[in-house]
């Protein structure tokens, strides 16, 4: 398993493109990886079923707490062919009515230890991840410093990280106005 501390960024197109410019310059680019999701959200988890379209990858990530908390993800990669099974397993078991599906365009990048992905989906429009991966075996020290190091790299590129508080305002507007199309 592995622990995400990972941040939301919402911005305009400009901005996004300006974020692009700044990580052609100074980032590793990582290459496109657009995606289709199907999205389960839950008061205190979200499963994920992931198509990777541009890298012929698939995988299921169940996350035991809300985006970025530090908690670790379970991932399962599967075969491609087997992401409609995945789906149908989920919703068999009593998911259907949490169900979002999406498709975002990405790129990812690295700079300075965090993987960026830079997006786009009809739901949350231009956004970006701010990613550290740590092993579910961190401690306090090793999530604090992952913390601090995102948000040092969201401040040197000037873009600013949304809060819980914003991100549960935000999902819960789109799983109002959007439930078949929402999600990140």
């Amino acid at each position: 398993m592995a622990m995400n501390i990972e941040h939301r960024v919402q911005f305009s197109e400009p901005e996004s493109a300006e974020l692009v410019a700044q990580l052609q310059q100074c980032g590793e680019d990582l290459g496109p990886d657009d995606r289709h999701i199907w999205f389960y959200v839950m008061p205190d988890k979200a499963i994920e079923v992931v198509h990777s379209v541009s890298r012929d990858t698939a995988m299921i990530v169940v996350k035991t707490s809300h985006i970025g908390s530090g908690t670790p993800d379970i991932e399962l990669s599967i075969a491609t062919d087997e992401v409609s099974i995945a789906v149908q397993i989920f919703d068999s078991l009593g998911f259907a009515e949490y169900v979002h599906r999406t498709q975002n365009t990405r790129h990812n990048w690295r700079y300075r230890g965090v993987q960026i992905a830079v997006m786009w989906s009809q739901a949350w429009a231009h956004h970006a991840e701010l990613r550290v991966t740590l092993p579910d075996t961190a401690g306090a020290d090793e999530v604090r410093a992952a913390k601090a190091l995102v948000q040092s790299v969201a401040d040197e590129l000037g873009v600013r990280l949304a809060s819980e508080d914003e991100l549960v305002d935000f999902i819960q507007s789109f799983e109002v106005k959007e439930p078949e199309t929402a999600g990140n």
